[in-house]
């Protein structure tokens, strides 16, 4: 959702609050957003879960708002015990066996491989329950629509 330049985060997969859309080149440490294609299975089913929410994009979902955690040339890998950055076990990263409902949750095993120079990998480093890379992989550079900073954000109230 969003007015203007500003976005505003109202899911658990980022800290909630407002983000700014910038013209920066989409890479890794910053935020990018994305329409899933809900012609590939896995977001079709999550949009049939319900992990994405009726928004702006075709299909009628939202966009999601990710990390960019690996870029070109990072070597990336996605197991059982969670996503693999050159290396690095990545916070919270660790795939769900089952979403709330219970649910069997999507697999995906990626072995050991360098990104191509079109590929980016987003992920929450902020949830270990989010919809991201961990399910789908990583995606073409040219899905990410809007890459944006931080202005204003608090954690979730339980």
């Amino acid at each position: 959702m969003g007015v203007l330049g500003a976005r505003f985060n109202t899911t658990p997969s980022l800290p909630y609050g407002v983000y700014w859309v910038h013209s920066e080149p989409a890479r890794p440490g910053r935020y990018g957003s994305f329409c899933p294609s809900v012609e590939l299975p896995v977001f079709a089913l999550a949009r049939q879960r319900h992990y994405l929410p009726s928004g702006r994009c075709p299909g009628g979902v939202r966009p999601l708002l990710k990390k960019i955690v690996a870029g070109a040339g990072d070597r990336v890998s996605i197991g059982a015990d969670g996503v693999r950055v050159n290396g690095h076990l990545l916070t919270n990263s660790t795939p769900l066996q089952r979403d709330a409902a219970g649910r069997a949750m999507p697999r995906l095993i990626m072995q050991e491989r360098a990104l191509h120079a079109h590929e980016l990998l987003l992920m929450s480093d902020y949830s270990a329950s989010s919809f991201d890379a961990r399910y789908f992989g990583p995606i073409h550079r040219q899905q990410v629509d809007e890459v944006l900073r931080q202005v204003w954000t608090w954690p979730p109230s339980h």
